[in-house]
This record gives structure tokens, sequence and C-alpha cells, in this order.
């Protein structure tokens, strides 16, 4: 990102409020019940951190986008290298986000499709152990140009996270007139899967990364400038009960992770490591 495109986008964020969304969607702004706090710097090697999970130490893995190595990096919560692990049978086209489930599997989002152009995505599914790695591929099913006109620019991804034995992914949406987010449910199994969207939401800015609390009462959607907090009842990921906005203008977010029902970690492309902390 050159100085200048970066100086407009930093500015963006920092004039980006929660207001639409309070209007439009009904969400409570909720700056004031957290605390922010700069915790770290990632490594030099994690210089896109794009994706955050954790170990099953007290410990993290990150990952880069497009580009980088398939490889991922084990960070204590102030950055410091402790690990690298490499990810064999998998290369990385455009690493987005890395989702877990309860056993210790991680799911790499290769699913990065910025020009929407791509007719089959990829997740990585990565057992613990030595166990082989997997392969999860799909496609949307209300895609049918490649690429689409500029207002139907919905077929982009960075976010999602595991949940009863599906993942959740989260549109990046990118037509200038048409903010619809998306959510969209792709089962873990190994294969090939056409997947439809089942709920959403206009929302003015880009959806970055996703994860949801260890009791699964709530979702969090980071974007550039803020974070969009749900609720959710019966187990259902849905849009239909917006909880919390959070002004958040740390730059180029692109990682977020809850580190118990209420708090998180965020990172950002430039290193940075923040921690978000309920009051």
């Amino acid at each position: 990102m050159n100085k200048l495109v970066y100086l407009l986008f930093a500015l963006k964020t920092v004039f980006c409020t929660c207001t639409p969304d309070k209007r439009a969607n009904g969400f409570d702004k909720v700056r004031s019940h957290y605390k922010i706090s700069k915790i770290g710097k990632l490594p030099a090697v994690a210089n896109e951190s794009s994706g955050i999970a954790r170990t099953q130490k007290n410990s993290f893995w990150t990952h880069n986008d497009s580009g980088g190595k398939p490889e991922l990096y084990e960070i204590d919560s102030t950055g410091k290298l402790l690990s690298t692990k490499v990810i064999p049978n998998a290369q990385n086209s455009d690493w987005e986000d890395l989702a877990q489930d309860q056993l210790g599997t991680l799911y790499i989002g290769d699913f990065g499709n910025n020009g929407n152009t791509k007719r089959s995505l990829t997740v990585y599914k990565v057992p613990p152990g030595n166990a082989e790695t997997e392969k999860i591929t799909f496609n949307y099913a209300d895609q049918k140009d490649f690429p689409p006109s500029r207002d139907k620019l919905n077929f982009d991804c960075e976010a999602f996270f595991y949940h009863k034995d599906n993942l959740y992914l989260f549109s990046k949406n990118r037509s200038p007139t048409n903010h619809m987010v998306r959510i969209y449910r792709l089962p873990t199994e190994k294969g090939n899967c056409s997947i439809a969207p089942i709920d959403s939401i206009a929302i003015g800015t880009q959806v970055t990364s996703a994860d949801i609390s260890p009791d699964g009462k709530t979702f969090a959607l980071l974007t550039y400038g803020k974070i969009l907090l749900f609720g959710i009842d019966d187990g259902m990921i849905t849009f239909k009960k917006p909880l919390g906005c959070l002004k958040f203008p740390k730059k180029q977010t692109e990682a977020l992770i809850f580190v118990n029902n209420t708090d998180m970690i965020v990172t950002n492309e430039q290193r940075q490591i923040f921690r978000i902390t309920y009051r």
C-alpha cells in the first residue's frame, strides 16, 4: 500500500463512526464499555497478519495473506515468535482468516477473492498432530458472473469462524453501491460444496475477520474502523440480534479473536497487537 493510499485509508478509518449502524440496524454504541490497549508487536515474519487462532498452549497462531508462505506463526500475546508451523500440501493463494474447532483442528481460509473472479475457493483443514491436511473447496451458489457487475461485487471473503460442525463465512463487499454483507454456512467435511447465503445485513465498512465467543452467545465482525457485536439465540448464526458497535480506528485491522466471553485481541497489517477489555 503506497503512502497516499494508506493516508486516505487511515483517514477513512479515523472518521468511521457507529452512527449509521445505530440508525439503520439498532446497534448500541459501546466504546465507553471497553478499554483498548496496545500490548505488543508482531514479529517481522508476520508482516501482513490476516488471521489469528489459539494454540493448545497459552499462545496464538497467525499467518500472512496473499503471496505469503504456507506457514503459521506461533506467537505469545506480546508478539514474540515462538515457532513456525509449515502446512503441508497447501499453498497461500490468499489466506484471509483462521478458525478452530473444539478438538484443536485449524481451518485456514484461502478464500480471498478481491476481483470476484474465482470459481472455486478453498479452506484447508489442519487436524492436530501429524494428520494429513484436508481440502474443502466451495463456490458461491448465488454468483453467476465472473466478475459480476460493480453493483454486485459481494463475493470476496476475509472472515469466518467454526460453530457446531460448520464454518460461517462473512462476505467482504467491494461494491461502491451495494453494501450488503452475507453469511454463508460451509460444512467442515473435505470435498466440494456450493453454498448459498443464509442471512444478510447492510454494513458500510468492509468485514475483515470474525470470531465467536467461547460460550457461543456472541459473535464479532471486525471491519476497517469498528467492531460489530451480534447476539446468538438457540445456536443460530444470523444478523437478527445486533448488540453493539465499538469504534476501533486502528489502521488496517485484519484479525480478531475472543480470549474470553467479552475480551478480544486484534492485530493489524502494521504489526500492532491490541487487547480490547470489557470494563
